[in-house]
């Protein structure tokens, strides 16, 4: 796998001088620019409709006008700048170009920022390599944080992208293993009769498959707040016993995203150098079918002590994050990343992660970060009532409701059982795949909040 830091600086960086200008033209800026240019060029604009209009462009040829350059109907000073600049990273195709408009930080990053999320391309299985755009640095961009976020989201969505053949829990593992030498961060790894006593629920889920189940366990810095992330590591869903239908199953490789997305996180927050402490816990399984499997009513013990009985084979992943959330303990913040259920994209469609949380303040925080990455969220509640949804008649709960109303309420209502009471928890529950391609989102995995929840986590490390 290719380096993320290669690839970025491919599409960031490099000379100013002789590449193409970019104009980016906010509302009613156009006149300004038409006062300023040729004859030939304001005919040459006006020939072609160009208006400005938001995610428009037009390339302007040389002439009386100077060199050549490309009008681009958007404003960097807000969030949507950042979609605005994918969109042109993806358009204009080969090339060395460079921002002509004055910007400020938050603009020159943002167009930073977009511009290298559009160029990202996954060839690793590919002989025909495309040849991206190149955006030398704006003047007054973030570059440290820029390009640390830039190779974070690249990374995730390699992990996501690759297929289950090349990511199983032992290549998961290996990722993790290169992050912890990279920052100097230490890497436990649980598994064989380890983990079936000390994480009883990831052993019984993944117990069926060839590549055995583990659990990962990341940690690095010696002060200041502890933060523990927890992400979803099933490296392909089959479903288990209440197999998956062809249509369903045909994605389950990214179910293994809320591990790449901790994964990413942890190497923006080490990149930065934040003063926390750090710790990442990934149970790594395959949820397979053997005559190892589990079965529908098993009844299952797990590392909290609460026996817990699998209504549904497929909703493994729940089982697995009960463990790891109960390791976790009782930190300053706790966090975890999920594809979780199908019942939040049926509520909030693909592109939007579903945000639960237990305490208000922190969830108003964390949309305010949201807001400000343009890197949405949007908060569903933890509906205490339906609770009852998960009982059982021979364990302590069930891990499924009986119905299929609520469906992403009812497993964060799972998990929340699982975390020690009175630690701040946040429950991402994501697609970590765009369906079809858009500006600076690609087809394929994609991280989703991770920019949002660095943003919180910086923040809570200096005091914030």
């Amino acid at each position: 796998m290719k380096a993320p830091r290669g690839r970025v600086a491919r599409v960031l960086g490099g000379p100013a001088r002789g590449a193409t200008a970019v104009v980016a033209l906010g509302p009613g800026e156009l006149r300004l620019w038409q006062a300023g240019a040729g004859s030939r060029a304001r005919r040459w604009v006006a020939g072609r409709g160009f208006t400005a209009e938001p995610g428009t462009f037009c390339v302007v040829p040389a002439g009386d006008a100077g060199a050549a350059q490309v009008l681009a109907g958007l404003d960097a000073e807000q969030p949507g700048g950042v979609v605005g600049f994918a969109a042109l990273a993806v358009a204009l195709g080969p090339g060395r170009f460079r921002v002509e408009s004055p910007l400020g930080r938050e603009g020159a990053s943002r167009a930073a920022l977009g511009w290298a999320l559009g160029a990202y391309d996954f060839d690793r299985y590919r002989s025909a390599v495309r040849d991206p755009g190149r955006l030398a640095w704006p003047e007054g961009a973030a570059r440290e944080r820029v390009r640390a976020a830039a190779e974070a989201t690249y990374w995730v969505r390699d992990l996501i992208n690759t297929p289950a053949n090349d990511m199983g829990p032992a290549e998961l593992a290996a990722a993790a293993r290169g992050l912890a030498r990279r920052f100097g961060a230490r890497l436990g790894v649980v598994a064989g009769p380890a983990l079936r006593e000390g994480f009883p629920a990831v052993h019984a889920v993944g117990r069926a498959s060839r590549r055995s189940p583990r659990l990962l366990d990341l940690r690095w810095g010696r002060r200041g707040p502890q933060v523990v992330l927890v992400g979803k590591g099933v490296c392909f869903d089959s479903g288990g016993l209440d197999l998956k239908s062809a249509a369903g199953m045909k994605l389950m490789k990214k179910d293994m995203g809320g591990a790449a997305h901790v994964l990413g996180l942890a190497r923006m927050i080490m990149a930065a150098r934040l003063p926390l402490r750090l710790r990442v816990l990934i149970p790594a399984v395959e949820n397979a079918v053997s005559g190892d499997a589990l079965r529908p009513l098993d009844v299952i013990r797990t590392r909290r002590g609460l026996s817990v009985e699998v209504g549904n084979t497929d909703a493994e992943g729940r089982l697995i994050l009960a463990d790891a959330l109960t390791a976790a303990g009782s930190p300053d913040l706790l966090v975890d990343f999920a594809t979780l259920t199908g019942a939040a994209r049926i509520a909030l469609g693909t592109e939007l992660p579903a945000l639960f949380c237990n305490d208000d303040e922190l969830a108003a925080r964390l949309a305010a970060c949201a807001d400000a990455e343009d890197d949405p969220l949007w908060r569903l509640p933890l509906h205490a009532p339906y609770a009852r949804m998960l009982r059982s008649s021979v364990a302590d709960l069930s891990n499924v409701a009986d119905g299929p109303y609520a469906g992403a309420l009812v497993a964060a209502l799972f998990l929340e059982r699982f975390v020690d009471p009175g630690t701040p928890w946040i429950h991402l529950d994501l697609m970590g795949w765009n369906l079809g391609g858009t500006p600076g989102r690609p087809e394929g995995g994609e991280a989703m909040g991770m920019r949002a929840v660095f943003r919180l986590i910086e923040a809570l490390a200096r005091g914030g």
